[in-house]
């Protein structure tokens, strides 16, 4: 690679160096957390079968194919993405909230995909020959928190106010609380349409050598009064109408780690700034023409809904990073199994 110019400061590169920090008696705090989200997500089922601790509220479950590109760049060809291919998808949009609450309130917004066919050993204890491989995905870049301690505290202040307010206050400092509620609130911030935002993983992963930030890049792009829905459900009636007149398209994108203060591993409030490190393209997902109504597609999202999203449930060479995905790794498993969900799909489903 040639010198830059005298004087000219040299563009940030792709880096192997980063490192994971694990504190003493995190797995004790994150079996904590994992405990106290399970209380929550049984108190939300209000006497019957606990749904989701949060991202309770899905849009309708959809399918879709993802396609990974030709002639992606040798740093980029690590896993299912070191040739190209297309896998069938399962794909659910959700609010973030863990009660199933009308579209038009604050809500972070999610979108989890389940690929198929994805051959490799897997993480999860005892699913390792599974071929699935999930991504998930939120509508900001970078979270409120820093990591999971601070994530519980929000929690608890934003379900007990009148307690979890003053808790926070002591544990942050009011600095850190005025900054964390103000992006808190960013974070909740109304969209128009599932197919017009933007979507970020916003914690990293492993990617081969090298640690990644991945995101969903619409092909469609927000226009005045784009809406196609109203009322509490005005998400699943947009993207329905969007689908019966035909598909709606993302660019699968990564952005590299380059170093611990611009790419950090284990601040998760800390964004991945485009101008320091450029997303690559490395793939397309496509949710296909459908008509969301039918009686076939009412069964395919109601499967979905009986899965489970995990970024746990990956391929070795993509693990999960950092203390947030760290703390996942115990509350995924431990909703999961609270909720029955269903065993991960073969790909072979015929629902309809």
């Amino acid at each position: 690679m040639a010198s830059p110019a005298s004087g000219q400061t040299p563009e940030p590169q792709p880096s192997t160096d980063w490192r994971e920090e694990i504190a003493d008696g995190e797995a004790e705090r994150f079996e904590a957390h994992a405990q106290e989200l399970l209380q929550l997500q049984r108190r939300n089922a209000r006497g019957g079968r606990p749904s989701r601790a949060l991202h309770a509220k899905g849009m309708p479950g959809v399918e879709a194919v993802f396609t990974v590109h030709a002639d992606l760049p040798a740093i980029a060809r690590v896993g299912l993405f070191s040739r190209p291919g297309s896998y069938r998808t399962f794909v659910r949009f959700s609010n973030g909230s863990g009660a199933r609450q009308d579209d038009r309130k604050p809500d972070i917004r999610g979108v989890a995909l389940k690929l198929m066919g994805v051959t490799g050993r897997k993480l999860i204890p005892g699913m390792e020959d599974a071929l699935t491989q999930d991504f998930l995905l939120i509508r900001t870049p970078a979270t409120p928190v820093r990591d999971a301690d601070e994530f519980m505290a929000l929690v608890r202040a934003s379900t007990s106010p009148v307690t979890g307010l003053p808790r926070l206050l002591r544990q942050l400092g009011p600095l850190r609380l005025v900054t964390l509620l103000a992006r808190a609130m960013r974070s909740l911030a109304p969209i128009d349409s599932l197919a017009t935002t933007s979507f970020y993983s916003a914690l990293p992963i492993r990617f081969g050598d090298h640690a990644v930030h991945y995101a969903l890049r619409p092909h469609t792009l927000r226009e005045a009064g784009d809406c196609r829905g109203s009322g509490p459900d005005y998400l699943a009636q947009d993207l329905a109408v969007r689908l019966r007149n035909g598909p709606v398209s993302y660019d699968f994108q990564i952005q590299f780690y380059t170093d611990p203060v611009n790419t950090p591993i284990e601040d998760a409030s800390v964004e991945w700034k485009e101008s320091h490190s450029p997303f690559v393209t490395v793939g397309h997902l496509s949710l296909l023409q459908q008509d969301v109504a039918s009686p076939a597609a009412r069964r395919l999202s109601e499967f979905i809904e009986t899965l489970s999203f995990d970024p746990w449930q990956a391929l070795t060479m993509f693990r999960p990073l950092g203390n947030m995905m760290r703390a996942r790794n115990v509350a995924y498993r431990v909703s999961t199994q609270a909720r029955e969900a269903a065993p991960e799909p073969n790909g072979d489903e015929l629902l309809g």
